[in-house]
């Protein structure tokens, strides 16, 4: 998942929406995401989804603030710790999953490695991620490739029709299967290195 800049108009946005949960106290800002984490347990969530959008902020205010190692708030019963944060396990599934594995969504470090993958579905991930990763490359060729392909645009709108497809894949078949092994799982829907957004990410 690409590196956000933080003074861009849209990160700028994001913390202005992120100020109605740096005013919870601690124990509602606990309550709050225990309270979510509850609604969200049992499915795979796009990362775009407005719920998965605010509890991301939440996340990040406890995370800074250690909301969660005060155990102010009963965790749903179905999530372990995450042994980075000891924060309930939730994890992110991005494209860089051969490089990062599952991403905490609480403090966004590697939760759990590429070969710690259940063996369901490591080698789906796998190949998965190889076959997207030279797709995404596209949009990262310099001068002398582009002009070596011919048709650089009609190459990049290529790859990123091909992204949208794969993407497709990863939440419609890939992500769910985690389930069988965590209680939830968000997965990253978007591009934007290819231009390619979460409402380009339809099945049909």
């Amino acid at each position: 998942m690409a590196t956000h800049n933080p003074d861009s108009p849209l990160d700028r946005l994001w913390r202005e929406y992120g100020e109605v949960f740096s005013s919870f106290d601690d124990l509602s800002l606990a309550r709050w995401m225990a309270q979510t984490l509850g609604q969200i347990d049992g499915k795979s969530w796009r990362l775009s989804h407005p719920l998965i959008g605010c509890y991301r902020l939440a996340s990040q205010i406890g995370n800074e603030r250690g909301v969660w190692l005060k155990r102010l708030a009963t965790v749903p019963a179905a999530y372990s710790l995450a042994p980075c944060c000891r924060a309930p396990f939730l994890p992110l599934l991005t494209r860089d999953v051969v490089d990062s594995g599952l991403l905490c969504q609480h403090c966004n470090e590697t939760l759990v490695p590429l070969a710690e993958l259940p063996d369901e579905v490591r080698p789906l991930i796998k190949a998965w991620a190889e076959q997207y990763a030279p797709i995404h490359q596209v949009a990262h060729w310099d001068d002398r490739r582009q002009s070596s392909c011919g048709n650089y645009d009609h190459a990049y709108e290529d790859a990123a029709q091909a992204a949208e497809k794969l993407l497709l894949e990863l939440g419609g078949d890939l992500a769910p299967r985690f389930l069988n092994h965590y209680p939830a799982i968000i997965w990253e829907d978007q591009d934007e290195c290819l231009e390619v957004q979460p409402e380009d990410i339809q099945p049909g």
